[in-house]
């Protein structure tokens, strides 16, 4: 019988900080799980290294559920995104090499294909109108079917999902950022922007938006009904998704859909807005809720109450992410899109993977396993750097959920 022999934690920098564990089998066979957690990714990599290693060594690889039921239910100490992610990086691993030992991409082991391809949303994003409309402009001439649209409020330098550079980073190298907010403003400013796309576009694209957790339950179905005109597919996080009570609220005053998930953590976490049918789409994703077994959980429940799946996709989520998550959703009865923002070039010298962009859908790699490689030369080029996500402040000074 195969056996788990050697499990690494490697931690590496190309672009931005990635944990990758890979879990080497007695047989050779090796597999890859990503175990990210932005701006507390060394919390992962110790929870890995000094608990959940050793616990590896001498198991059947072939056991995926067993091994999750272990090392969720044998810990005591349960959920949260720290063990969630750990558990993620193994389960996904495990998962890569039962694809490699079958001769099969994962999505045939999970069922198939459900659909020819896998849409996607991209992050457009501008100083002003005028840079943001050009900035869809760029993403539609690129094929894509869906843009998430975001500007910077007149006046306030911590407007959330405003591009930099070429690729979308908000983490900063030295202590958080510490960036102002008005709610205020805000509200006055975003559904005039998200109008103005309306108007010069039309409305044969789909067109999100990203509240980022920022908004009272009131005021967000404020900003849901001003936006109503717009047709948006979905307004992300409207509100903190701890008062899950506080999106009945919302759903009382809009009919603009609502994504929720992506900094929650299991099939508890979003029970109750599932069940309620208090959101629309759920941003639950692999390596942040306990791999593809319990993300499938997540989903088979969510297709119930016809809530359907948006899994978060920003860029510090490996390609290896990516990858489990390209073969999850095409498989899945209740797919509803993925975002997808692309990788720094430094990523791709280290992460090899065989996902294709065509036409507005990503598709998933047809190798054995999830289709991804890790160049360990490479990423020895690229060493750890501590990195925080920022802190918003209100202009009294109080700080406000980022």
């Amino acid at each position: 019988m195969s056996t788990i022999e050697r499990a690494e934690v490697l931690v590496s920098s190309p672009g931005r900080n990635f944990v990758t564990l890979r879990i080497t089998t007695s047989d050779g066979a090796t597999g890859l799980g990503d175990a990210t957690l932005n701006g507390r990714e060394l919390a992962v990599a110790s929870y890995l290294r000094d608990h959940i290693v050793p616990l590896l060594i001498g198991r059947d690889p072939a056991r995926i559920e067993d091994t999750w039921q272990y090392l969720y239910r044998g810990a005591y100490w349960r959920r949260g995104p720290v063990t969630m992610t750990a558990i993620a990086a193994v389960d996904t691993a495990l998962w890569d090499i039962k694809g490699k030992v079958a001769g099969l991409p994962v999505y045939q082991l999970l069922g198939g294909r459900a659909r020819d391809g896998v849409m996607v949303y991209s992050h457009a994003s501008g100083t002003d109108v005028p840079s943001l409309l050009d900035d869809v402009a760029r993403f539609r001439e690129l094929g894509y079917l869906a843009v998430r649209a975001q500007a910077a409020v007149p006046g306030i330098g911590g407007s959330y999902g405003v591009r930099k550079g070429a690729v979308y980073e908000p983490a900063a190298t030295a202590l958080p950022d510490e960036q102002p907010w008005s709610t205020e403003a805000y509200l006055d400013f975003a559904p005039a922007y998200l109008r103005a796309v309306r108007e010069r576009f039309g409305f044969d694209f789909h067109l999100l938006h990203d509240v980022h957790h920022r908004l009272s339950p009131i005021e967000a179905a404020r900003f849901g009904k001003s936006v109503e005109d717009c047709r948006l597919f979905w307004m992300e996080d409207p509100t903190p998704a701890e008062n899950q009570e506080a999106f009945r609220l919302i759903r009382q005053h809009t009919t603009t859909p609502i994504a929720v998930g992506e900094n929650l953590t299991s099939i508890w976490d979003v029970q109750h807005l599932i069940t309620e049918q208090l959101i629309d789409y759920v941003r639950t994703t692999v390596v942040h809720a306990g791999g593809i077994t319990h993300l499938r959980r997540i989903f088979d429940l969510a297709a119930l109450y016809q809530v359907r799946t948006g899994s978060h996709g920003a860029t510090d989520l490996s390609p290896i992410t990516l990858a489990a998550a390209v073969h999850v959703d095409i498989s899945v009865p209740n797919f509803g899109i993925q975002e997808y923002m692309g990788y720094a070039g430094e990523t791709a010298e280290v992460f090899r993977s065989g996902v294709r962009f065509d036409k507005g859908m990503l598709l998933p790699s047809e190798e054995a396993g999830l289709g991804v490689e890790y160049d360990d030369k490479a990423a020895e080029r690229f060493p750890y750097e501590p990195r925080y996500l920022p802190v918003a402040r209100r202009l009294d000074g109080s700080v406000h959920d980022w």
